[in-house]
């Protein structure tokens, strides 16, 4: 795609968001009754930055996640059923049914994995960049990292090989506020993530995380400059979670209207219908088409999961077979 988007693009985005919030919530209700394993890290509300920036990368490009990944799975196009698998535990699953919520991985669609290490993810993404430079490749790696990993030395050693080495690496900052029970307003010394990540030299940038051509601006931007050998960017896209760091959170550190607030005024769904209604790209009655086919897909999903074999343990490290 382009820096912009146009109708049918706009209309297959909100199609996409669509589908990560009715994944994530029924992942949600699914964890909450047993049937998903050890909880998930829903991203209800951060639709829009992993649309509008997978929507701006190419398929020769590679992203790296975070433990808060079943949007970019999804997002760049990685199978909903084989993720729901995956979460269930079960052999059809991404990873076989071995890795669960925090390990999402589909090498053919340059989604080299989520996990639970914070600020992991920038670090793959340099040593991806790294290669890509070495090879001369018009690619980039895209590493994403949330706010309260921008407080990790890894992260920042990463930020800066890439600075000093001109690598093709875009560093993406879901800042939704909050590092897990903690306002990262609190922890984050000089108050500002951008004006921290210029003093590496890296092309810094805020963008509104709830804004999905915002982000895919700004991701275009950054991607056309690092494939122009303009080195790395760093992109702080300011998002908002809808429900708790983990699947049944019962929470105390933030109130009921701040959420009330935010679903209202800052649900990235929202914005982008009202947007395409405004400018005549969309009608109510399509976004509830839309919406019933996202519904209908993560049924599909979800059915796929629930009746998929479990892996052999024959198979397992240590399991029966396992040879010394």
């Amino acid at each position: 795609m382009s820096a912009t988007t146009n109708e049918l693009q706009r209309r297959e985005l909100l199609g996409t968001m669509l589908l990560i919030r009715r994944f994530e919530e029924t992942g949600e209700r699914l964890s909450l009754r047993g049937q998903i394993p050890a909880g998930i890290h829903p991203a209800s509300g951060h639709e829009a930055v992993a649309v509008g920036t997978m929507s701006a990368l190419q398929a020769s490009d590679v992203v790296c996640g975070t433990h808060r990944s079943h949007h970019l799975a999804l997002a760049r196009g990685l199978d909903p059923s084989r993720t729901m698998a995956e979460l269930y535990g079960k052999a059809p699953g991404l990873l076989g049914g071995r890795g669960g919520s925090m390990h999402l991985a589909d090498f053919g669609h340059g989604f080299y994995g989520s996990n639970g290490i914070v600020g992991a993810g920038i670090g793959i993404a340099m040593g991806v960049a790294l290669g890509m430079h070495m090879r001369q490749d018009a690619s980039v790696a895209v590493g994403f990292v949330g706010d309260g990993g921008m407080n990790i030395g890894r992260v920042w050693e990463a930020i800066n090989l890439a600075v000093i080495w001109g690598l093709p690496l875009i560093v993406l900052v879901e800042n939704n506020l909050y590092a897990v029970e903690t306002t990262s307003a609190e922890v984050t010394g000089g108050g500002s993530i951008v004006d921290r990540a210029k003093g590496f030299g890296i092309h810094a940038e805020p963008v509104d995380g709830q804004q999905v051509d915002a982000v895919h601006a700004a991701v275009a931007a950054a991607r056309e400059r690092a494939v122009a050998g303009g080195g790395p960017s760093l992109i702080e896209a300011e998002t908002y979670r809808f429900s708790g760091h983990g699947s049944g959170e019962k929470a105390s550190y933030r109130t009921r209207e701040e959420i009330d607030h935010q679903r209202a005024h800052r649900d990235p769904i929202a914005l982008l219908r009202e947007q395409l209604i405004d400018d005549g790209e969309l009608s109510p009655e399509t976004f509830d088409e839309l919406d019933t086919a996202a519904q209908a897909r993560v049924a599909e999903a979800v059915a796929f999961a629930r009746d998929a074999p479990w892996p052999d343990t024959a198979t397992a490290v240590g399991g029966v077979g396992w040879d010394e």
